[in-house]
């Protein structure tokens, strides 16, 4: 009998899972691949709405958990997993701890491919930038027979680990619809960092299930204050903005080479 196909998602707030791998995962939802999601933080300190209105960091982290949760149910998702760090602060974390927690869920469900930002995090952002660094980091942790992992377990080892990563044509399009996608770190302007096309080591077509990507991107309404002409863009721009979903092959223990990925799950079925 052979291991179900499992998928794990290792991201930093609520929406990074509709906005970044919607698509995806809801792909191999329906196709019945098992799929899991670890968000870091809550998103607590993403409160765009009026400021009279600001529930503060507890109440809007409960609302923002509350949203991821009704994405994770419209894109079919087994279970998500929400760690405690403090939205904006992740790269702050004890990177010890972060990293075994994250070892601790791959060793509990066991997946073969792994799913997180690229090294530079989209457009900087910090917290992106340190779950990239923290997922790697525990994909070996969670193979080392000798590491300590919170709650112990079986070691285990991911077959293959994918970076997200944005195309020129993505960031285009997105500019349009999000003129100021920046973050302002350390007194330096971050501004997103498209990938050239042959950098792309896999392409997923997920056209089919754009309109369940849609939805679920629809759960987040505290983050499509001012910006709900996005979900209107879908209706024309859904095969770039959600039906092409497009991965840096970071390792692979079981393929290799340039030809052009079209399943994060080559080599393993």
């Amino acid at each position: 009998m052979t291991d179900p196909l499992k998928l794990m998602c290792v991201l930093a707030h609520p929406d990074d899972e509709s906005l970044g791998t919607g698509g995806l995962l809801a792909r191999y939802a329906a196709e019945g691949v098992e799929t899991y999601l670890v968000t870091a933080t809550r998103g607590e300190r993403g409160w765009h709405g009026r400021p009279p209105e600001d529930p503060g960091p507890e109440g809007f982290g409960r609302l923002r958990e509350a949203e991821l949760r009704c994405a994770a149910e419209v894109l079919g998702l087994r279970e998500v997993v929400v760690l405690d760090y403090v939205d904006g602060d992740l790269d702050q974390a004890d990177p010890a701890e972060a990293q075994g927690l994250i070892a601790q869920q791959l060793r509990r469900v066991r997946p073969q491919v792994m799913v997180t930002f690229g090294p530079e995090g989209g457009y900087g952002h910090p917290d992106h930038i340190a779950i990239c660094q923290f997922a790697s980091g525990a994909a070996v942790l969670a193979a080392d027979p000798q590491a300590a992992v919170p709650g112990g377990g079986a070691p285990h080892r991911v077959s293959k680990l994918y970076h997200m990563l944005d195309t020129p044509d993505l960031m285009a399009l997105y500019n349009t619809i999000f003129p100021e996608l920046v973050m302002h770190v350390d007194g330096v302007d971050r501004r997103p960092v498209p990938y050239p096309e042959w950098m792309i080591t896999t392409r997923v077509d997920t056209d089919a299930h754009w309109r369940t990507a849609a939805r679920a991107i629809g759960c987040h309404t505290s983050q499509l204050v001012g910006f709900e002409n996005f979900l209107d863009s879908l209706e024309e721009h859904h095969a770039v903005l959600v039906g092409t979903q497009t991965y840096y092959r970071a390792f692979s223990l079981v393929n290799a080479g340039r030809a052009l990925e079209t399943d994060l799950f080559e080599g393993l079925r």
